[in-house]
């Protein structure tokens, strides 16, 4: 050190400040309304008494608020505030010695050895005068200008004055008037991006709306997709997502089932995004106009769902950017553009965006302006595709922008990539991801990934959304296992996560896919218009119905953290349990795995984290079936026969709520 600095006398360290997304680099991820609990090392040289708080406020809105922190143990401190409105917040610890509470302290130990205290009541009188001279506010300096009188009347009894010391009212005056000049502040101001609700829990529903007419040999319109608003409000979906809903190009248009040589009646892909009628901001003409579309908008709003708009950006052939903009793509040697690869598959229909090309700052202004434009047509979810395909910097970029403008704004990530990808991609900006879900269907393998998810620091900023299945993605699981399988993962991805999706005609158990080994959908309506009949044997729209109607009624399920896995003696039953954050709902789940056989054995219920005593009975209710059971012990049998039953889903009955849950790091 050069030189002998005022800071230099701040005697307090703060350290290992959590949560913090790479030391503060990216902001952690709350909505509106959930606590956020800070912890730090907050320690000193000696044996003073120190005080902390935590510091939060609304990014830009001038002065701190602060919530007194409290010790651990082991030098660990943890505090914690509500966040009250959408936006950015900051966050940060403070820390200073508490002269008068060691003093107090002290003068405690020596009453209680009988020692002679006079000299510490004087002592006490000068600090509590200093304090009266800054207090906050004129009832805090009145209490104290009296105090420090009691404590210095040598008149009075040294009992009387040890009494004035240790009253309640004083200490409270004391530490709201805490002399904090020298006190430390973390050399770190830490960010928290604050969403709505939708950000965190949700229940998602794809829909072609070309395919929600009656004639396959045309595109449904708006006003006929808005037929159909009824009988998905009606399962109890919060989000309805579209996929592209943009004019689609002619060259190179894909037929049925992907094939390269389209007929003169096939609709073509909706990711292969431009026609001669326009690009990202127009509608495709078999859907109507974009009147059409906003009148479609509004009548999901009347049925209390809000559209999810998928951003694809890439271009066809035929997109007025080719001609308008050719250098915001690749060109090859003999001066194409390079079209869309990813082998064996190839998008001859798509060219993929050049970020990097020399006019890359107009390209990205136009490609924030066309999620801009849909915002003003009253979309505020997004299902972005292939993020991870595009430079993260874009999206960091991009996504704050709008944020800042449209705080209220959701953005979810579809990058099925690397997964320090993914969670870059959450880091700078998307609400929520898409998951390797779909991937996990042993009882391990569940485990393994919803632990990582909800008990791991990655949690504090990505957010899975839970999709069971997706237009590209049929899994072996769901092929070979007919409707038992369809509605234990549907059962799955709905208690698992706070939010997750399906794909419509997932409730009609459609698992034909287009070839052996493939995941890809037979006669995939990617390609082709796919006329449903909603209403044939088998669809059991009713259960999820009835399952949405449990996630709406029960603050367990709307949350991801309070997961917790529990043994069973068979893998093929998978029991877990969702908790509230105030202990007051909790639910346990037990699923059959096994599409084809009845599964039976014993779960081990955790009677000690629930408070119960091994030999008290359990009561839980099933909310599927209005059954009722009365548990004895840690260990109870459960029978699962896919035929007529896969999952429970029990409302644990508690005599009182459950107790705070552990710190993370804990």
């Amino acid at each position: 050190m050069s030189s002998l600095d005022g800071d230099l006398r701040r005697r307090v360290v703060i350290e290992n400040v959590l949560p913090a997304v790479d030391d503060g680099r990216f902001p952690i991820a709350r909505t509106v309304g959930e606590r956020v609990v800070v912890r730090a090392d907050v320690f000193a040289d000696g044996h003073d008494t120190l005080a902390a708080v935590v510091l939060h406020r609304a990014a830009g809105s001038g002065g701190w608020q602060e919530t007194a922190m409290v010790p651990l143990g082991n030098d660990r401190w943890q505090g914690s505030f509500v966040v009250a409105q959408l936006g950015t917040y900051e966050y940060t610890v403070e820390g200073w010695i508490d002269r008068f509470t060691t003093w107090r302290t002290e003068l405690g130990k020596k009453v209680a050895a009988d020692q002679i205290v006079t000299s510490e009541l004087l002592e006490g009188a000068e600090l509590v005068k200093a304090s009266a001279s800054s207090a906050r506010g004129r009832a805090y300096a009145e209490r104290l200008r009296l105090a420090a009188q009691a404590l210095g009347d040598v008149s009075r009894s040294s009992e009387d004055r040890v009494v004035t010391a240790m009253d309640a009212g004083l200490l409270e005056a004391m530490s709201a008037s805490a002399d904090r000049r020298e006190a430390t502040r973390y050399d770190r101001v830490l960010g928290e991006r604050v969403e709505r609700e939708r950000a965190r829990f949700g229940s998602w529903y794809e829909m072609f709306p070309r395919s929600a007419g009656t004639d396959p040999n045309r595109s449904a319109t708006f006003a006929e997709a808005a037929a159909q608003l009824p009988y998905v409000r009606s399962m109890g979906f919060d989000v309805l997502y579209l996929p592209p809903v943009h004019p689609i190009g002619r060259s190179f248009r894909k037929g049925r089932n992907n094939s390269l040589e389209a007929g003169p009646d096939d609709v073509g892909s909706p990711w292969a995004i431009g026609a001669e009628t326009g690009g990202h901001t127009a509608i495709e003409p078999g859907l109507g106009t974009l009147a059409d579309f906003d009148r479609f908008v509004a009548a999901a709003k009347q049925h209390d769902l809000e559209i999810a708009l998928d951003i694809a950006f890439q271009a066809s052939p035929d997109h007025p950017w080719v001609r308008e903009h050719p250098e915001w793509f690749r060109h090859r040697p003999d001066g194409t553009i390079k079209y869309a690869e990813n082998p064996p598959k190839k998008y001859q229909d798509i060219y993929p965006i050049n970020f990097e090309s020399e006019g890359w700052q107009a390209l990205w202004t136009e490609l924030k302006n066309v999620i801009t434009f849909w915002v003003g047509h009253g979309v505020t979810i997004f299902r972005v595709d292939n993020p991870h395909t595009k430079p993260l910097r874009f999206w960091e970029w991009a996504l704050a922008e709008i944020k800042q403008a449209h705080p209220d704004t959701i953005f979810l990530s579809e990058a099925f990539t690397r997964p320090k990808v993914m969670r870059h991609l959450a880091k700078g900006g998307f609400s929520q991801s898409y998951s390797y879900f779909t991937w996990r269907n042993t009882s391990a393998e569940l485990t393994e990934y919803l632990t990582e998810l909800t008990q791991t620091p990655v949690r504090e900023y990505l957010r899975p959304n839970l999709f069971a299945n997706t237009p590209d993605i049929l899994h072996e699981y769901l092929q070979h296992g007919g409707r038992p399988a369809f509605i234990a993962r549907f059962v799955l991805a709905s208690t698992l996560g706070a939010s997750y999706g399906i794909y419509s005609g997932y409730e009609l158990s459609e698992n034909v896919p287009v070839k052996p080994g493939s995941e890809e959908y037979l006669d995939s309506e990617k390609y082709q218009i796919r006329i449903r009949d909603f209403r044939q044997p088998g669809n059991f729209a009713d259960l999820i119905a009835r399952v949405n109607q449990i996630r709406q009624a029960h603050p367990a399920l709307q949350r991801d953290w309070g997961l917790r896995f529990h043994p069973t003696d068979n893998p093929e039953l998978l029991c877990y349990s969702k908790r509230s954050e105030d202990g007051t709902d909790l639910l346990l789940m037990v699923v059959n795995l096994d599409p084809f056989h009845m599964q039976h054995g014993f779960i081990e219920v955790p009677v000690d984290a629930w408070r119960r005593d091994s030999s008290d009975q359990l009561r839980v209710h099933d909310l599927l079936s209005d059954e009722r059971y009365t548990w004895r012990g840690r260990r109870n049998y459960v029978r699962l026969d896919p035929r007529s039953r896969v999952a429970h889903i029990l409302l644990v009955q508690l005599d009182d709520p459950l107790p705070p849950e552990p710190a993370l790091e804990d």
